[in-house]
């Protein structure tokens, strides 16, 4: 199979793993918030948001170094899965115990249990690094949707029983434990693996060449990407962080849902043109071109259908968090652009610029967060301190990427992207007149900014011959 059809091809499945979802992971989301109070929401994201750094040395880029060596045998898996487990039950334990301090420092005891609890993601997500890896390494991206799907109903479920129930914080804890352990169980049987005592060390030495400067580059993203909410939970309150996290979330669903859709693929069919960089930029321009054009739209119609969306999902009592999701949802283009750049990066085998490109992006974003809460102290103020560093990181970033990665043309990566602009402006535009239209259903309005969008988008699409629906789907159909 072509590079080209290989592309389409798991493109298409990972876009049936993300939309089939979609639907189930909206809804679920929807029954929680009317069930489950703000500050609930809010205590939980703190122990997400730490899980994820306790997560992020359980990988420390293994899973990314397994899909590049082409070289490793069943032996050497074996090896790094031994390892895996050690590093596991040590991380596992560790959060176990830290729910102590952590509860002290956000002065909330209920941190204590739920911390303990999903001190069992930590240890599962150790675990699945190296059969997730060769999961993807093979490319069964068709395994992976149907796996996600099933997972998502059987777990959202479950927790809608136990919100119904009176769990109250403790229902949002379902998902990610069922989860967790049954796509370990899972993975398990597709790929065997054995647990040996004693570890040779020197396979696990040899990725860490390449895994090195990708686990700093995720420390340093880590707090890039999180620093906002441990600073409300500390500083604001928990009631102010479910309303941010949960406007953050729903913002985020288009970037989960579009651009994850596609960087899945990219690095594990993209590693194939790590000896040709001309080729990889051409590539990744059509990739940023495709993006860009379903993105910039996009962000317009959430920034106008803000109101309708927070309140016919969330219910009326999370008004509060309407503002914040006006201005989270500008920075949408960007972060669905950026989020792409990581699979180049590993594709070219520079980690090493990766991490340069995302401390310094730290150390400006964490810079942003820190003038906001001195300075202002809201919500608000942090959401647009998120903005307008991400806006700053954004260039520097590609700058980075095309002038010394792949040692191509940076402009012109940013003037493909002027077209999109342009019919984002005319959404804007009519959906600001909309706006000021008396419209009494909340629905109905929603249903009217929608089509408007996308009449606008299919004809723009058409005139500029930007959306070529139909023969995409049948390369798809050609690749499968």
């Amino acid at each position: 199979m072509s590079l080209r059809r290989e592309m389409i091809t798991g493109v298409f499945w990972s876009t049936v793993q993300k939309y089939s979802g979609l639907v189930v992971q909206l809804v679920i989301s929807a029954v929680l918030a009317r069930l489950i109070a703000p500050e609930d929401f809010g205590v939980v994201a703190v122990a997400t948001v730490l899980i994820i750094f306790f997560g992020m040395f359980a990988d420390m880029g293994m899973g990314a170094a397994i899909i590049q060596r082409q070289d490793f045998t069943q032996k050497d898996w074996n090896a790094i899965y031994s390892f895996t487990v050690y590093v596991g039950i040590v991380l596992a334990m560790s959060f176990f115990f830290a729910s102590y301090p952590i509860a002290g420092f956000y002065d909330n005891k209920t941190l204590i249990p739920i911390c303990q609890l999903l001190s069992i993601n930590v240890l599962c997500s150790s675990l699945n690094i190296v059969p997730n890896a060769l999961i993807n390494k093979n490319k069964r991206f068709k395994f992976i949707a149907l796996r996600t799907f099933i997972f998502q109903i059987v777990s959202g479920v479950a927790a809608v029983i136990a919100a119904l129930r009176g769990a109250g914080p403790y229902a949002l804890l379902v998902a990610p434990i069922f989860t967790s352990v049954g796509v370990f169980i899972v993975n398990l049987r597709q790929y065997p693996l054995r647990f040996t005592p004693r570890i040779e060390t020197a396979p696990v030495k040899s990725i860490f060449s390449y895994s090195g400067f990708l686990l700093l580059f995720n420390v340093f993203n880590y707090f890039s990407r999180n620093l906002d909410k441990l600073i409300i939970g500390r500083y604001f309150s928990t009631k102010e962080l479910g309303y941010y996290d949960m406007s953050y979330r729903l913002m985020m669903l288009p970037l989960q849902n579009v651009t994850h859709v596609i960087t899945p693929v990219m690095h594990p069919i993209l590693t194939s043109l790590q000896a040709n960089l001309d080729e990889l930029s051409k590539k990744y321009n059509r990739i940023v071109g495709l993006i860009a054009n379903l993105s910039f739209p996009l962000t317009a119609f959430l920034y106008f259908a803000a109101d309708n969306l927070i309140h016919l999902v969330y219910g009326d009592r999370w008004n509060e968090a309407v503002p914040v999701f006006e201005i989270l949802s500008l920075s949408l283009p960007l972060q669905m652009i950026l989020a792409s750049i990581g699979a180049i990066y590993l594709a070219a085998g520079r980690t090493d610029w990766m991490f340069y490109s995302g401390m310094c992006n730290t150390i400006l974003t964490i810079s942003g967060f820190v003038v906001a809460t001195v300075g202002f102290h809201t919500i608000d103020a942090m959401a647009w301190a998120w903005n307008i560093t991400l806006t700053i990181n954004f260039f520097t970033s590609y700058w980075v990427l095309y002038t010394i990665v792949l040692k191509s043309s940076f402009r012109r990566m940013i003037t493909q992207n002027l077209n999109p602009l342009i019919v984002t402006g005319i959404i804007a535009v009519a959906l600001f007149f909309i706006g000021r239209l008396s419209i009494d259903s909340r629905v109905l309005s929603l249903c009217v900014q929608f089509i408007v969008s996308a009449v606008i988008v299919t004809v723009w699409g058409k005139a500029t011959g930007r959306y070529d629906v139909i023969g995409v789907l049948k390369q798809i159909k050609a690749g499968m």
